[in-house]
């Protein structure tokens, strides 16, 4: 089997496909008002009646369980609302300065590969990174993005810290993708610490401005968007006003 750096990160439509819809929300969208509506353009996109989407937006702080959360891994299970998300994975945060991006693509009109599109997502972050100069980087054995801080101790092994800047939870309903990713730009790092984040421990978390850059959320999106449309294909504006759920 490849190691997902060998797969093509190109996960392109077949030609001729309608551009992806790119919709930022403002604000902060409620998070159970988000997992209605990805349920919904799911099915209108494989129905046909809707196109593919990717919903760019902010929750409050909260967290949410994925299909594979263990209990153990809620270290503070009363400091912010918990919800089942459905997706796949374990625990994750999110919260303001977080950019969440909600991705619902048709793979049967890209590719029915499943590891092919988690690298492709990785790809994506990556590619969005690079923008800053911040060399983001795959593991094997660890979903997500990750930074090498050679500025902070070896780990008891002898390898290089790392701290995690970007997170993966997707899931597939007949082909058609909803979750999707979380980038860190600003988020408060010391709300990661009520929860085991994705199951990995031994490892931290950091964020764009955490590694000393000082980057807008406006400066995150317009990176998503140049980077997805290099590995997922052209993006088109909404046609009416973005609202905090459509």
């Amino acid at each position: 089997m490849l190691e997902r750096n060998a797969i093509p990160s190109r996960f392109l439509p077949a030609p001729g496909a309608a551009a992806v819809e790119w919709r930022i929300a403002p604000g902060l969208t409620p998070y159970p008002e988000a997992l209605d509506f990805m349920e919904a353009r799911a099915e209108a996109i494989r129905a046909g009646t809707a196109g593919e989407l990717v919903w760019l937006v902010e929750h409050a702080p909260l967290y949410t369980a994925g299909t594979s959360a263990r209990r153990e891994d809620l270290l503070e299970p009363d400091r912010f609302p918990v919800f089942d998300a459905g997706r796949g994975g374990e625990y994750t945060y999110h919260g303001p300065g977080q950019r969440v991006a909600y991705v619902m693509l048709d793979l049967k009109r890209r590719r029915e590969d499943v590891r092919a599109f988690v690298a492709a997502l990785e790809a994506w972050i990556i590619g969005a990174l690079a923008r800053f100069n911040v060399r983001g980087e795959r593991r094997e054995d660890r979903v997500g993005v990750w930074v090498v801080r050679p500025d902070r101790p070896p780990l008891a092994d002898g390898s290089p810290a790392e701290d995690k800047i970007a997170a993966i939870g997707i899931r597939l309903r007949r082909w058609v993708s909803f979750h999707g990713i979380a980038l860190n730009v600003e988020p408060d790092l010391s709300h990661f610490s009520g929860i085991v984040p994705c199951g990995v421990r031994g490892y931290g978390v950091t964020s764009l401005v955490d590694l000393g850059l000082p980057v807008t959320m406006a400066d995150a999106d317009l990176a998503l968007k140049a980077s997805f449309e290099e590995v997922f294909g052209a993006t088109a504006e909404p046609a009416a006003p973005a609202v905090a759920v459509p």
